[in-house]
């Protein structure tokens, strides 16, 4: 099993990576789809099915899904430009894409939110269509967006194509229990492992320079949210803290009067600040979602600027290590709030952050499996409640809270031997179990929880 680090961590836009990420992406390879096909089209359709419905409009999955087929992608996203393009679709009701005849599209008719049909490979479905001057569809796929921004059609899910099938890696590890023992036999740390695996596959200066740009995003993330204020889109009438607190911290350093516990606002303040910025559909990482994109940068950012002796030359240790953890969680259970709840999202966060933390403050692939272990532990039964479903309330708090877990994990785990009552594999899989069984209306619906009892307005 192989899932790259920039497979875990993708750069995109804010607010969901299943829900806004993973539909712009599903819409263009669609349109290649189209490109390939010997047919004549005149005309685009959209159905949004399950939680990709019932959250969608929070989440801007309409919006994602128009961009997309209007050749928009995650990596390069103009916000500017899409304006400009979905006024254009609005008015014009027609989409205009390279490679393609100018298609019919009108957003109020052709975006269909299918709250009653569920598809039946995973909760976030989607169906686009091809439609020909007859208005009857010739071309018709199914897309899954499985989380993280990870999309797959009908048949490729049912093949299982989720899994790593390219050229063999030195360390191909699915369990911890097989990370453990190849790392006691090899002698490399669980980082030195990960990068063989990445070099493998992309070669050293790729993983590099790809490293050094996914921590510049999320650096950039957390200062482009400390500096800004106002209120979040989508009704609430959330108002962002982030730069409030930043600015009293700043006020309070140099006086000698904070609490030890004040280190918890700073860890906090990091992650809301991303969190703020992927609620207003700022530029983003995937850590391993959007939804739980504030807690890796927040406790990296803690390790650089608040822990003695801490170096920038450790941060690609820091993301190896947690996306080798963060990939035996995708692969042996889920990071997808709409299939398990926000377990799999701020829990695997957290356990990805604390693993990466342990890491690079010397402790040993027992600690460090230990650490992930901890911090998962604890987030267990955590439901996907978003009010009005927009990813804001409780999400940017829960950052906060996850990066403080991670930090506690790991400072937990420095302190001991590495020996512990409940492996890390157990509690994936208990993870797993939980979200199975836990109800659908706690996974990303808004039907339950905080978003029925807390007022949308």
């Amino acid at each position: 099993m192989f899932l790259s680090v920039f497979d875990m961590f993708k750069v995109g836009i804010g607010p969901s990576s299943s829900h806004t990420m993973g539909p712009m992406v599903a819409a263009g390879r669609f349109l290649d789809l189209m490109r390939a096909s010997p047919f004549q089209f005149a005309g685009l359709r959209a159905s949004l099915h399950g939680s990709l419905a019932f959250t969608g409009v929070g989440h801007a999955t309409d919006r994602a899904t128009i961009l997309g087929l209007a050749g928009f992608t995650p990596e390069d996203y103009d916000a500017e430009a899409a304006e400009k393009v979905l006024e254009e679709i609005k008015q014009t009701r027609r989409i205009s894409v390279d490679g393609l005849p100018e298609l019919r599209f009108d957003p109020e008719r052709d975006m269909i939110f299918d709250y009653d049909t569920k598809l039946a490979g995973h909760a976030n479905g989607m169906m686009l269509m091809a439609t020909d001057a007859q208005g009857d569809v010739t071309l018709r796929e199914t897309y899954y967006s499985i989380g993280g921004g990870f999309v797959m059609t009908e048949k490729e899910l049912a093949a299982g194509k989720d899994t790593d099938e390219g050229a063999p890696v030195p360390f191909p590890f699915k369990s911890a229990a097989e990370m453990l023992e190849m790392s006691a036999k090899s002698g490399k740390s669980i980082a030195g492992m990960k990068r063989a695996n990445e070099e493998a596959r992309g070669g050293a200066e790729n993983l590099r320079e790809g490293s050094k740009r996914l921590w510049q995003v999320m650096r950039d993330c957390i200062d482009r949210g400390l500096t800004t204020d106002g209120t979040l889109p989508g009704g609430l009438q959330v108002k962002r803290r982030a730069k409030g607190i930043y600015d009293a911290l700043m006020a309070e350093r140099g006086q000698n009067q904070s609490a030890p516990h004040t280190i918890n606002d700073w860890m906090s303040v990091y992650a809301m600040a991303v969190n703020e910025e992927n609620a207003a559909g700022g530029q983003v990482v995937t850590a391993p979602t959007n939804g739980a994109a504030g807690v890796m940068p927040a406790t990296l950012r803690y390790y650089l600027d608040h822990v003695p002796g801490a170096s920038e030359a450790h941060i690609e240790d820091f993301l190896l290590t947690a996306a080798a953890i963060g990939g035996l969680v995708k692969y042996n259970a889920s990071i997808s709030g709409a299939e398990a709840g926000c377990q799999a999202e701020v829990g695997s966060a957290a356990a990805m952050s604390a693993a990466g933390l342990c890491a690079v403050m010397g402790g040993t692939p027992q600690q460090i499996e230990n650490a992930a272990e901890i911090a998962l532990e604890h987030h267990l039964g955590m439901t996907c409640d978003p009010v009005k479903g927009l990813v804001q309330v409780p999400c940017i708090e829960r950052n906060g809270l996850g990066a403080i877990k991670a930090v506690s994990a790991a400072s937990l785990a420095l302190r001991g031997d590495g020996t512990h009552l409940v492996p890390l594999d157990a509690c994936i899989e208990t993870m797993r179990q939980t979200g199975a069984d836990m109800s659908e209306k706690y996974k990303e619906t808004s039907l339950g929880g905080l978003a029925v009892n807390v007022p949308n307005c």
